[in-house]
């Protein structure tokens, strides 16, 4: 058996990898080294199932009651982006998607700045389809590399997945570990730069930026706004416990210090109802809710 070169955890506390500052403990957290060592540990008796797959942790709540089985996260070792010329850039998953965007802006590359306004990695964009500004993340895939349960590593086309809005279908069981990027090459990189900039401060000005939170939570329904729908339901400001609908943009729920996973969840439950009954519209949330149910009994 290969042995194994990354940090294996126990019992960590997923609060400490969340945007959102709350989630109770994963059984185990697995950090490769590289996509080789992914594939190692995949392969081996010490990836309990289930699998969770983790970036920077956003777009995700974790429950009070943790996660069993394995949680891999990707930001630490796979983390390299190569220049392929002529506008190509191969990424790993685990790279930030607002250092691919000021990456792209350095190498002149123009069309990578919608990145700048995706708080996750390119593993999670790839795997929802990502997008902000007007800009999607599979708009610009030429092929991906993925990794299955056995541990062995894939080549595929775009043309294996079936790509919608924030929605993703391809093979089961298999995992992003890198993409093949292709932007617009020979453009200004202080342009681009300055774009970007001005793209980070309408998002601040429009975003609570400042406060933890897991990212928009609810997708846009078909032909209207999320945050509209909030909104105009009188939920802005809207509380339990510890978390808030953010008066700033109202799809997002922002910790304000002493919030647990189920104040979350539960407000999360509770602006779907109010949006239903006054809208008629079933808001579906983009965030991800996994794990266990803190037990609460004394």
């Amino acid at each position: 058996m290969t042995a194994l070169r990354g940090r294996l955890q126990h019992a960590v506390p997923m609060a400490r990898y969340t945007t959102w500052r709350v989630g109770g403990p994963a059984e185990c957290l697995y950090e490769p080294a590289d996509a080789g060592d992914l594939g190692a540990f995949l392969a081996s008796d010490k990836a309990r199932e289930p699998l969770f797959w983790l970036g920077l942790g956003s777009n995700l709540l974790v429950r009070d009651g943790g996660l069993r089985g394995s949680v891999i996260r990707l930001s630490r070792g796979l983390a390299r982006i190569e220049d392929q010329g002529e506008g190509r850039v191969l990424a790993d998953a685990g790279v930030a998607c607002a250092k691919l965007a000021r990456w792209c802006g350095r190498a002149g590359y123009a069309g990578a700045e919608f990145f700048a306004g995706i708080p996750g990695t390119l593993g999670g964009a790839l795997a929802m389809n990502a997008g902000a500004w007007g800009g999607e993340t599979w708009a610009h895939v030429r092929s991906v590399y993925t990794v299955d349960r056995a541990g062995q590593a894939h080549q595929r086309d775009p043309d294996a997945y079936r790509i919608g809005y924030r929605s993703v279908e391809g093979p089961r069981q298999e995992w992003f570990t890198a993409a093949l990027l292709e932007f617009a090459p020979g453009h200004d990189p202080e342009a681009l730069k300055a774009r970007v900039k001005e793209l980070l401060a309408e998002r601040g000005r429009s975003q609570p930026t400042g406060l933890a939170s897991g990212g928009s939570v609810f997708r846009n329904p078909p032909g209207d706004h999320a945050a509209r729908l909030i909104e105009t339901a009188g939920l802005k400001g809207a509380r339990e416990g510890g978390a808030r609908v953010s008066e700033k943009h109202a799809n997002f729920i922002v910790h304000e210090g002493k919030a647990t996973a189920a104040d979350i969840e539960r407000l999360i439950r509770r602006v779907q109802q109010r949006v239903f009954e006054q809208h008629g519209v079933q808001l579906e949330p983009e965030v991800h809710i996994v794990g266990e149910v803190a037990d609460v009994r004394h």
